[in-house]
């Protein structure tokens, strides 16, 4: 499990005080206004910002000490993050050795790990040759081979046309059934994640305003305030 408890980061013009929960195995969609909050909590559990006081633990390991690449978290970008002069299985295999010195065992994994994301044969390709799409393919593919446990998508989907948004999130859920991995994914069309997410979390002005199952966060007390924020984003 995932556990936040009163984690406080503090700027001259913005404050966040996040609390949180979420199962191993699930899947959370983090909703909320731009600019509320949301990139910035996946930065705290990622270690790209220090809370100044507060916990932060997955299956009880308390990642607060440890650096970014010593925490069992990979994360992917909304710009996916790609080395254009890298082929695809290069890129992938950023997540397993920057030195890129893979085993044949690795590279193994790798092609595996592309055709999970519907990539087979896109080994030799370039980002600059292949979609919108198929580049935030690549980058998930590089973020599942890592192996680490926790997976943070920051709005990975957001530039794509809404069928094949769609598709990517529903891709995201076989995976993360299949993997066994547990996800938070920040979104600003809720209604894409509402019948795949376990959990929804409502962030706005630094926190956590609600959350549980996504249609009571929906359809509950906060509904026109989200549906107000969302119009917004």
């Amino acid at each position: 499990m995932l556990a936040i408890e009163n984690c406080r980061l503090t700027w001259p013009d913005f404050v966040a005080d996040y609390s949180l929960t979420v199962e191993a195995g699930s899947l959370c969609a983090v909703i909320g206004p731009s600019g509320g909050g949301k990139t910035t909590l996946l930065h705290m559990i990622a270690g790209f910002e220090t809370p100044q006081s507060g916990r932060l633990t997955f299956n009880g390991q308390n990642l607060l000490p440890l650096e970014p690449a010593k925490r069992p978290v990979a994360i992917v970008f909304q710009d996916h993050n790609l080395f254009p002069h890298l082929t695809v299985t290069q890129n992938v295999g950023l997540g397993l050795r920057p030195s890129l010195r893979l085993t044949d065992q690795e590279k193994t994994l790798i092609e595996s790990t592309l055709d999970a994301v519907g990539l087979k044969g896109f080994d030799t390709r370039r980002p600059g040759e292949m979609s919108g799409g198929q580049r935030q393919r690549v980058a998930l593919a590089r973020a599942l081979v890592s192996g680490r446990p926790l997976i943070l998508l920051d709005e990975p989907f957001s530039s794509l046309d809404p069928g094949l948004r769609r598709d990517m999130i529903l891709l995201v859920d076989a995976l993360r059934r299949r993997r066994a991995v547990t996800i938070l994914m920040t979104i600003h069309t809720p209604e894409d994640a509402a019948d795949v997410a376990d959990r929804m979390a409502f962030i706005a002005d630094g926190r956590v305003a609600a959350s549980g199952p996504p249609a009571a966060i929906l359809h509950g007390s906060l509904a026109p305030r989200i549906a107000a924020a969302v119009s917004n984003t």
